[in-house]
């Protein structure tokens, strides 16, 4: 069969398999069918439930298999393979600057070629290129402070001046084993660029790092033979931790919520090779692919203007782009810092919000080129938020206060049981606070999801550089109206309800009571285990390659 015939089948096919996928969703839902249910219909379980318990069993699942083939032992690494790690940095706590690069140092790779890029050459950047020479050695680092970058020029460059700092920038890359430089200010992309353009081909892999990751000195192996072992995988991610987990109640939520993102979500797209996002923290690409499309990820715009944020997740999209696939592996491992106040917090997951949809558009493209999994999981997971609204906002205005109280348990039942499943994967009973993150999930993410999309083209690193934190009011709006409407939508019911039955108070009562005792249990576990560790920056994590 011709090739442009085969590739038009898959599209076709990939694209009715998409709409059916969706279409069947929609049924459910709109429908209502119920398989069983109460007098009533005090309670009930649907087809819409059966389909998203499905989901959960089956992601479960591969995810576990996943975690079947990683434990088997790699193959033996070839020699002679060549990795450069490219850090970027902006404004970095000076802390988590030092932990990071001199986790670098203990990484068990011979000649790893190390390049920082830093965001700024101003006064108050060179701290950044001071730490770099403390840690990593001045006499065998390289450095330059460069007035321009690759793409805007300096205050005071001539075009004379450019081409040499060109020139010297790349000579310094290749010719040194660590090398530092500090440029104008760009945005992470442009760090990013200048790291992946001053080295060309001179190594077969580049691994991506951010400065405030700690990394396990058997990452950067255990990535390379995954890409080694498959010359169809183009990319590939490991597992990232917080390295802050303790700092506050936030940070600890995120650590858990890390861990089922990374181990079970990522993991079980893994198991189909399509990954779709490698994060900034701890990732490694084929040099030969990233080189090939390195213009056009650099150059990416969307509704007519330039994209500067979702950087990692288009850098996986384009390796998708080219058919190659990319794998997780929970061997690799790192700590990166998290924020530890809610509205930093709200602002990354607005800006994370914005790159997924605009992404998903982007990889909507290459379904034809991947397992159908992909196409399934992207569909599933890109329009849950928006069943998830409708859901709310018509049990708040349209139900009864007995099927508002269902809502809030089932909510919470859910988050237990994949904590539950977590804490059997991880081996942990830590996890089981992962069913405390539904709460952040339901009154903070589904209104900044919304808040994203209206503002999918503001541009911007997002979250500020951890030295000096910025405080941004703008996500709260999001959020007030969000509970705005919901509050407006409970007093609406409880008003407009008739008299209670005996039998739903009945269920009221109930529902409150055992409400109310999972919330009463949880937060004393919390109190118990984990609110006394907070604050104590000495307790970040147990992991031996903290202790740098």
């Amino acid at each position: 069969m011709p090739g442009s015939l085969s590739t038009a089948l898959r599209v076709v096919g990939t694209s009715l398999f998409a709409v059916a996928v969706l279409g069947g969703i929609l049924a459910a839902y709109v429908t209502g069918y119920q398989f069983i249910h109460t007098e009533k219909h005090y309670l009930s379980f649907g087809l819409y439930g059966a389909i998203l318990g499905l989901h959960l069993f089956i992601q479960s699942l591969f995810a576990f298999l996943e975690h079947r083939r990683m434990r088997g032992e790699g193959q033996p690494l070839r020699p002679g393979r060549s990795v450069a790690l490219c850090i970027a940095a902006f404004q970095e706590d000076p802390d988590y600057l030092t932990k990071c690069l001199r986790s670098v140092k203990r990484i068990a790779f011979p000649d790893l070629k190390v390049v920082m890029v830093v965001d700024g050459n101003g006064p108050d950047d060179t701290y950044m290129l001071d730490i770099f020479h403390d840690v990593m050695g001045s006499e065998r680092c390289g450095s330059y402070v460069w007035r321009s970058n690759f793409h805007a020029w300096g205050e005071g460059e001539t075009e004379a001046g450019l081409r040499e700092g060109l020139a010297r920038v790349q000579a310094l890359v290749r010719s040194n084993t660590y090398s530092c430089i500090l440029q104008k200010w760009g945005g992470k992309r442009e760090v990013m660029y200048t790291a992946f353009r001053a080295l060309g081909d001179s190594v077969d892999y580049i691994q991506v790092c951010d400065s405030d990751t700690v990394l396990d000195p058997a990452c950067t192996a255990e990535m390379l033979r995954i890409l080694e072992a498959d010359p169809h995988v183009g990319g590939v991610g490991g597992d990232v931790q917080i390295l802050n987990k303790y700092d506050s109640w936030l940070s600890f939520l995120s650590s858990v919520r890390y861990w089922m993102a990374f181990n079970v979500e990522r993991a079980c797209q893994s198991y189909f090779g399509c990954v779709q996002c490698i994060s900034g923290p701890l990732g490694m690409y084929r040099n030969a692919l990233l080189q090939q499309f390195l213009e056009d990820w650099y150059h990416q715009t969307f509704l007519g203007s330039k994209c500067s944020f979702g950087d990692d997740r288009h850098l996986t999209n384009r390796v998708l782009s080219l058919g190659y696939r990319t794998k997780y592996t929970a061997r690799s491992k790192c700590l990166t810092e998290t924020p530890t106040r809610y509205l930093r917090w709200l602002n990354q997951q607005t800006r994370w919000s914005k790159s997924y949809f605009r992404e998903w558009l982007y990889n909507a493209l290459w379904f034809h080129k991947h397992h159908l999994w992909m196409t399934y999981e992207s569909v599933v997971t890109g329009f849950f938020p928006f069943f998830l609204i409708a859901t709310v906002i018509q049990l708040f205005y349209r139900g009864r206060v007995w099927n508002i109280l269902l809502f809030l348990l089932t909510v919470q039942l859910v988050g237990v049981i994949k904590a539950t499943y977590a804490c059997f994967l991880r081996g942990s009973a830590e996890m089981i606070f992962m069913s405390l993150y539904a709460l952040l999930y339901m009154s903070s993410l589904l209104p900044a999801k919304i808040f994203a999309i209206a503002t999918i083209n503001k541009s911007g690193w997002g979250t500020s550089g951890r030295r000096t934190i910025v405080v941004n009011f703008v996500g709260l709006l999001p959020v007030s109206v969000w509970v705005a409407v919901l509050l407006g939508g409970l007093a609406y019911t409880a008003y407009s309800q008739d008299l209670f039955s005996e039998t739903e108070v009945a269920f009221l009562v109930s529902g409150a009571i055992l409400y109310a005792c999972y919330w009463v249990a949880l937060l004393t576990l919390y109190l118990a285990i984990v609110a006394r560790r907070c604050g104590k920056r000495q307790e970040q994590c147990g992991l031996v390659f903290t202790e740098v």
